[in-house]
């Protein structure tokens, strides 16, 4: 099982109610989350590779790392064959941290769920990682994504059952319906953390902008 403190940090994590206090709380997080994680069993950057080099192609560029943390998937993306990828996170310590692994083409420190800077169709993928979940980014964040990311590209997220049964599943088909994306692969529910309290599981998503 995780530590306590690992336990403590993901419940305050999924409290979180302002975007500021998750900012503060992976600041603080950041120096121990890589070992703290790889404790917990940690499971969604490994799910969300896979599902990514199964829809976009090698060498597929640029991508954005949305909710990238210290840097854990850019690592295994450079690894993969994808050579330009940007680091979106809301803390300035996780960053820091990615920062040190030097996977990334760029930094930026914003939060998702509101306007991103970026122009249209930036992007030829999108991977977002432990994101939409509790006390984080809802289906008020899917917008901003597709939008950025390029027709024929990918978007790759892992989405918690609480936020699935609590509107964002009805979002994904009502966009399915308007023609903006396309369903390319949804994986079974599966726990994102054995070695933690918390079992609500999540399930991988792929969806293809239109």
């Amino acid at each position: 099982m995780a530590d306590k403190k690992n336990e403590g940090a993901l419940a305050a994590a999924y409290a979180a109610k302002r975007p500021e206090e998750v900012a503060a709380l992976y600041d603080r997080w950041s120096d121990t989350y890589d070992a703290d994680m790889s404790a917990a069993g940690y499971r969604h950057p490994t799910i969300c590779l896979a599902l990514l080099a199964r829809h976009l192609p090698r060498g597929a560029a640029p991508l954005l790392d949305a909710g990238a943390g210290t840097g854990l998937i850019g690592e295994w993306l450079k690894i993969a064959g994808y050579p330009q990828v940007e680091a979106l996170d809301i803390s300035e310590g996780m960053l820091a941290q990615a920062a040190r692994k030097g996977v990334y083409s760029a930094l930026h420190c914003l939060a998702l769920g509101g306007p991103l800077p970026f122009a249209d169709d930036a992007y030829a993928g999108i991977i977002s990682a432990g994101v939409f979940t509790s006390g984080h980014v809802g289906a008020e964040g899917l917008d901003e994504l597709i939008r950025i990311c390029r027709p024929g590209g990918i978007i790759v997220l892992t989405v918690k059952n609480t936020l699935w049964d609590a509107g964002f599943s009805a979002r994904i088909a009502d966009l399915e319906a308007k023609g903006v994306v396309t369903r390319a692969e949804e994986t079974s529910p599966y726990v994102s953390m054995p070695g933690e309290a918390d079992t609500v599981p999540s399930r991988g998503l792929v969806l293809r902008v239109n």
